[in-house]
């Protein structure tokens, strides 16, 4: 398929920056998500790609070629919309046969695509329907359907399943990537789910206002983000401040402000510096009582709330004035009292250096 590279991308508003010096690269046949906040850029610089918006400043090229001064109609680009954007008066044929009508492809030629895309999306034996007698899955399908009938270079996703239940949006990103894996297009998609981008991403990058915080792989940017706002965004996490008081070696010690203290893995922290240490929930084992020692990466806490989501439980446990969030898989024994002494435990490999 194709390559999608996008340098110096700048857009403003007034005097606000929707795109600030954007730099990605979309890899030939990746499946590319992009995160963030409402207003964080990534919207914008998927209307970009596709002709809606025209940059102040920034190239972007598919192939080598620029394309940011060419028509919409003439980009070679696949786009599904929020709200799939079918014709009501169309057939489901109609619908997807339109962008070949209107090049003037043949007649049976658009038959035979038409059925092939049908095929594609599983939705074959539904061709005379109407949007209003199809579910919002199917709905779907036929915007992806109409996307990819025209044969386009890169396929860019707007929102695609936010529309659907938690359900049937489960069942979508299982088709979605089966299909895009199936027919190996360049794939670029906007989404606010944190879970559909890991479920569905080759890489991600997340978005904050107008520049690219963090890109990698979905294991990479959730194991190791950056900083503060990347690993408060894509996912939750537990942020430890303190100072460090000793290094050896590629490890150092972080006593917190209420004297516990923990242990990082670090490249080139020194003595005596302010640290922030981010730690994911899921991470932090908890076990009823505090009897234990005190020790690194231990402490001492009292549950303050325990949330049952069927799966697992989130506790919120009070240690002095800080409050740390756990996940834990539902298990066999019972949850933990309110108001009961636990202790939490994790693994120095846990503790992530962040910038604030």
């Amino acid at each position: 398929m194709s390559e999608v590279a996008v340098t110096g991308a700048a857009k403003r508003y007034g005097n606000v920056a929707a795109l600030d010096g954007v730099d990605l690269t979309f890899a030939d046949g990746e499946f590319f998500g992009l995160l963030g906040p409402s207003g964080s850029g990534k919207t914008t610089l998927l209307r970009a790609i596709a002709g809606f918006i025209e940059l102040d400043a920034g190239e972007i090229r598919i192939d080598g070629t620029d394309i940011s001064r060419i028509p919409v109609h003439q980009r070679d680009i696949g786009m599904v919309f929020q709200n799939y954007a079918l014709f009501p008066h169309m057939s489901v044929a109609e619908n997807i046969a339109f962008g070949l009508d209107v090049r003037g492809v043949p007649a049976g030629e658009i038959a035979q695509r038409v059925g092939e895309s049908l095929d594609l999306v599983r939705l074959s034996g539904l061709e005379q329907r109407r949007p209003r007698q199809l579910s919002g899955g199917q709905q779907q399908r036929v915007a992806l359907a109409r996307a990819l009938v025209t044969r386009p270079k890169v396929l860019l996703l707007d929102e695609p399943l936010s529309a659907l239940d938690k359900h049937l949006r489960q069942e979508m990103q299982v088709e979605l990537r089966r299909i895009q894996r199936q027919i190996g297009i360049t794939t670029i998609f906007v989404t606010h789910d944190q879970e559909e981008a890991l479920t569905l991403s080759d890489r991600v990058a997340i978005f904050n206002k107008g520049r690219v915080v963090q890109a990698g792989s979905p294991r990479a940017v959730y194991e190791w983000p950056v900083n503060r706002f990347a690993a408060g965004f894509l996912g939750e996490a537990n942020f430890l401040e303190g100072k460090v008081v000793g290094v050896l070696g590629p490890e150092a010690q972080v006593v917190m402000p209420d004297g516990s203290a923990i242990i990082v893995t670090h490249q080139g922290v020194a003595n005596g510096s302010d640290v922030l240490v981010a730690l994911r929930p899921e991470k932090i084992g908890i076990e009823p009582g505090g009897s234990q020692a005190p020790r690194l990466n231990r402490v001492i806490g009292r549950v303050q709330s325990a949330i049952f989501s069927g799966s697992s439980l989130t506790y919120r446990v009070s240690v002095g004035d800080r409050l740390f969030v756990v996940f834990e898989q539902n298990k066999n024994r019972a949850p933990l009292s309110e108001q009961s002494v636990v202790t939490l435990e994790w693994a120095t490999a846990d503790n992530i250096l962040v910038q604030p």
